[in-house]
């Protein structure tokens, strides 16, 4: 997963009242590829499946496809995406320590 560097490219209004994006936009690249890099196969899984079921997915064999829509949206896909990963290593977190408190039980 390779994080695109245009990702930060806001107007100066929406980054000054945006205190995430400040925060981003003073990390290191590599902080960031490193963050974007830990989100495990399942994490990715769902969130593939997740998008494409936002866009529509059409079988590429059969159809060629094209997906046009304006910045807003965009941004607005791009969001939900990372709402749903930030979301899903919670509950993956979450599992693992639901686990580790089911093997001290039995001690």
């Amino acid at each position: 997963m390779v994080l695109d560097p245009n990702l930060f490219n806001f107007n100066t209004e929406e980054a000054d009242m945006n205190l995430l994006l400040q925060y981003l936009k003073q990390q290191h690249p590599e902080v960031l590829e490193q963050v974007a890099q830990s989100a495990t196969p399942e994490v990715r899984q769902i969130i593939t499946h997740n998008v494409q079921g936002l866009v529509g997915l059409l079988p590429t064999e059969d159809f060629n496809v094209q997906i046009i829509t304006d910045r807003e949206n965009m941004a607005n896909l791009l969001a939900s995406a990372m709402m749903t990963g930030y979301f899903l290593r919670r509950m993956e977190q979450r599992m693992e320590l639901d686990a580790s408190l089911d093997n001290t039980g039995s001690l």
